[in-house]
C-alpha cells in the first residue's frame, strides 16, 4: 500500500474518531437534513453567514466512517469560505468522489485534506457515504426558506 493511500486512510479514520465541528447550532442562517437510505447514513448540517461568506459550520449525525469523516472534513474546508467557493468546492469532491477527475497527487494541493476522500472512486457503492454531507450542506445554501424555520431536506435515493 502507498504512503499516501495509508495517510488518506490515516485522515478517515481519525476524523470519524475525532469528528471537528460536530454538534447542533443555536440561531443558525440556514439547516437541512440529509439521509442515504440504502446504508442508513443521516446527518444534519447547519450554516451560519455573514453576508456571503459562511462563518460558521456544524454537523450532527450518525452513520459510517466516510460519511461522518467527509462530514468533519467539509466543515473544515468551507467554514471561512464564500457560497461561490463552497460550491465550487462542492463540485470538486464530488466530481473526485465518483472519479470524474484524476485522484490529487497529494493533500498540498487545492482540496488540502479533502483528497483523503479520493480513494471512494474505488468504491462506487461508497460514494452516496462521501457525498452526503457535500449535498446536505448544497441543499441548505440553495434553500432560501431554510433559514426561515424550515428545513431543507436531501436523499442520496
Amino acid at each position: 500500500m502507498s504512503d499516501l493511500t495509508e495517510l488518506y486512510q490515516s485522515v478517515i479514520l481519525d476524523h470519524n474518531r475525532r469528528p471537528q465541528n460536530k454538534g447542533a447550532m443555536e440561531q443558525a442562517d440556514a439547516h437541512a437534513d440529509g439521509r442515504n437510505p440504502l446504508c442508513g447514513d443521516q446527518l444534519t448540517v447547519w450554516l451560519r453567514f455573514d453576508g456571503d461568506v459562511i462563518t460558521d459550520v456544524t454537523f450532527v449525525g450518525t452513520g459510517c466512517a466516510i460519511s461522518q469523516a467527509s462530514a468533519s472534513l467539509m466543515t473544515q474546508a468551507i467554514k471561512g469560505k464564500t457560497r461561490a467557493e463552497a460550491e465550487s468546492m462542492f463540485t470538486q469532491v464530488h466530481d473526485m468522489v465518483r472519479g470524474h477527475t484524476p485522484p490529487p497527487a497529494d493533500a498540498r494541493g487545492p482540496l488540502g485534506a479533502l483528497a483523503a476522500l479520493s480513494g471512494v472512486s474505488r468504491f462506487p457503492v461508497r460514494v452516496k457515504c462521501a457525498s452526503l454531507a457535500w449535498h446536505t450542506m448544497k441543499a441548505a445554501m440553495d434553500d432560501p426558506s431554510a433559514g426561515a424555520g424550515q428545513v431543507a431536506s436531501v436523499s442520496t435515493e
